[in-house]
């Protein structure tokens, strides 16, 4: 029960704040506004870690390296937590293992982050295009969605490429990244 209680916390407070660290990595990766409630949350809520790690980690060719680095240590925590909860008995602590796991999660994570906004802009685009949110919606999407446009014709008004970018993140998910997870998960 108690383990229950602890994996459930782990589940509710550190997971979400590496994807929330992995998300600030990717804003500023991709030049999204920031100007807006999504951008704001992410600052506040992040601020207090990201601001002391750039003193120690440079950004490296304009990328946030602290953010990247902070959402790896995360999902390391995380995961290290997980394995102890769940009693696995390690004989030696498997940091090689556990990071390339970590790092498959984060991808994960990104593809995940990549299909809630695709989805996200396709329904506020039925109900709400001019939301406050549609510009950092557009700078996360588009650099992926520019591609399929080419490729994918317009059906009338329906544009299509999105369900094309849905559906091949998925497949991502499905198939390479599991195959890494499952390396992964055999070096821990």
């Amino acid at each position: 029960m108690l383990s229950e209680a602890m994996m459930f916390l782990f589940d509710v407070l550190v997971q979400p704040f590496a994807a929330i660290l992995l998300l600030r990595f990717h804003l500023q990766w991709l030049r999204a506004p920031m100007r807006n409630p999504v951008g704001e949350f992410v600052m506040v809520l992040t601020d207090f870690a990201v601001l002391r790690m750039r003193r120690f980690i440079p950004s490296l060719r304009g990328l946030d390296s602290a953010s990247l680095l902070l959402a790896l240590l995360v999902e390391m925590l995380y995961l290290s937590g997980l394995i102890w909860v769940q009693g696995v008995q390690l004989h030696d602590f498997p940091l090689p293992g556990l990071m390339l796991l970590a790092m498959v999660k984060l991808l994960k994570i990104s593809l995940y982050l990549l299909m809630a906004a695709v989805f996200v802009q396709a329904i506020l685009s039925w109900v709400n295009p001019y939301t406050q949110i549609a510009p950092l919606l557009t700078s996360i999407t588009h650099r992926f969605l520019q591609p399929l446009r080419r490729v994918v014709p317009m059906f009338g008004n329906l544009d299509l490429s999105a369900l094309l970018l849905f559906i091949i993140c998925q497949l991502l998910v499905i198939v390479p990244v599991r195959m890494l997870e499952i390396f992964a998960m055999n070096l821990l």
